[in-house]
């Protein structure tokens, strides 16, 4: 190799190993900022906008969170109607990259939705009526859900893997990572101890929507839906050895209304005719035209906040809690001990107060976007 090639060759060298260092300083910061963000995974019993919606579209959006999926569990709703929910909500907001999974569609008690308006016939019910997944008919398939809601043909289609075996995978994955948001039954997270008790010690923390603690229920005098649908399976994971559990309980959802002014302001940032129609289709819009003193819960949106940022928690309680799966008055109540708990009761956060004016910050973002 002559002079004139061989410092040619170096100045090519030269050049690719100053390119490369280049490439490294530019993508080193991006790998640090994703490596930050909190890796999540969203359990729902899907609705449209509120209040599932909004609180996986939070999660979604966040530059702090890394929502690694959704699961769907039978609750409000069917796993069907959940699964077209959660994707018709995920395409409108450009995120068809979020895997959803579809997971259990049974209660404990085969007969539970058949026995459930002579459970409150017999034992009372609280101020709500609400049935959720027992008050219609099963659907033929999520396929089916998303023609007739929305009367359109889907762009993304869950994962084949069930709910439960991506709970788990995801989980192992990531040792000690992983925070999971779960707002609906308890039933996927029991399938998934039921398969791999292990996963408990290995998960972040769980943040859920569920209980009554220190107040009345709400579709019975002293149980609260999500866990009153399938108390067995709640009961299971609760007492699970998670590292961490935090609940945001009727004890403070039922302080956090949204007003007519906030309806009002949430409908003015409504672009998208997909969301515009989500808008007008919910149980709650026809109440707050009909009537400017009526309030609605934003209750699973509450779970979404804490996850997102935990400082917007201002009140709260550790205590060893429980759940009665004892079929009778107090199915599906949730306890917590402040004298001595029952063997096998964990600890667990029970938020009574948060900070109302980050969270609705969260919510406008999320509408601003829709």
């Amino acid at each position: 190799m002559n002079m004139k090639m061989k410092k040619l060759t170096s100045l090519c060298g030269c050049l690719l190993l100053s390119m490369c260092m280049g490439v490294g300083a530019m993508t080193a910061p991006l790998s640090a900022e994703a490596a930050a963000r909190e890796k999540v995974i969203l359990d729902a019993d899907m609705v449209d906008l509120f209040d599932d919606g909004i609180a996986m579209m939070m999660l979604a959006e966040s530059p702090k969170m890394d929502l690694k999926g959704v699961t769907i569990v039978i609750g409000n709703t069917w796993v069907e109607t959940g699964t077209a929910s959660a994707i018709r909500q995920l395409e409108g907001i450009g995120r068809t990259d979020i895997p959803v999974y579809m997971g259990v569609n049974e209660t404990v008690r085969k007969d539970r939705f058949a026995n459930m308006k002579e459970e409150k016939r017999i034992y009372g019910r609280g101020h709500d009526s609400h049935l959720g997944a027992a008050g219609y008919p099963q659907p033929a398939s999520w396929q089916a859900e998303y023609r007739k809601n929305y009367n359109d043909e889907p762009v993304m289609n869950p994962q084949k893997e069930h709910a439960a075996d991506f709970i788990i995978d995801t989980i192992k994955k990531h040792p000690g990572e992983v925070t999971i948001v779960a707002i609906g039954s308890g039933a996927n997270l029991a399938a998934a101890l039921d398969k791999a008790p292990e996963i408990a010690p290995l998960a972040k923390r769980v943040v859920y929507m569920a209980g009554a603690f220190f107040c009345e229920g709400n579709v019975m005098p002293t149980s609260e839906f999500n866990v009153w649908i399938d108390p067995e399976t709640a009961k299971k994971a609760y007492r699970a050895p998670w590292k961490e559990q935090i609940f945001l309980p009727l004890d403070v959802c039922s302080k956090e209304l949204m007003s007519h002014n906030d309806f009002k302001d949430l409908e003015s940032r409504i672009k998208s005719d997909r969301f515009k129609a989500m808008w007008e289709s919910h149980y709650a819009t026809p109440m707050f035209r009909k009537d400017p003193s009526f309030k609605n819960y934003i209750w699973d949106v509450l779970a979404a906040a804490v996850a997102i940022d935990p400082s917007v928690i201002l009140e709260s309680e550790t205590l060893p809690i429980d759940v009665d799966d004892q079929y009778g008055y107090g199915y599906g109540q949730t306890m917590g001990f402040r004298g001595a708990a029952p063997e096998g009761a964990q600890n667990a956060k029970i938020v009574y107060a948060v900070d109302r004016a980050k969270i609705w910050k969260m919510v406008e973002d999320v509408f601003n976007k829709l």
